[in-house]
């Protein structure tokens, strides 16, 4: 079940993360709330997982799967640039995650 708040957490985490270009400097009052209530769960979400996964796992999974999640909502409905570079990187953050998990796992 924590894995799946963990979920939760990334989920909602990245759906907030895309609505902020919406909020225009928080000046666009539903995009600004759907943010804030987003990462309001996010907190909230990754608060009960961490009661059972190690902090530093769920940290580098929220982060490392949230970037990469935001990485291709960027290229694919924002259009933002994918380069090369930002591939590479993404892929070495998510070898980061199952390297960290991997020894999360053995402890």
């Amino acid at each position: 079940m924590a894995y799946v708040l963990l979920g939760l957490a990334i989920a909602v985490e990245v759906v907030g993360t895309s609505l902020l270009k919406a909020t225009e400097g928080f000046t666009k009052l539903w995009p600004t709330v759907g943010v804030l209530v987003a990462y309001a769960l996010a907190f909230l979400f990754m608060a009960q997982a961490v009661k059972v996964v190690p902090v530093g796992v769920a940290y580098a999974m929220w982060s490392g799967l949230g970037t990469a999640a935001i990485v291709a909502i960027g290229a694919v409905f924002l259009g933002e640039p994918l380069s090369l570079v930002k591939v590479i990187g993404v892929g070495l953050v998510i070898a980061g995650v199952v390297v960290l998990n991997l020894g999360g796992a053995a402890h």
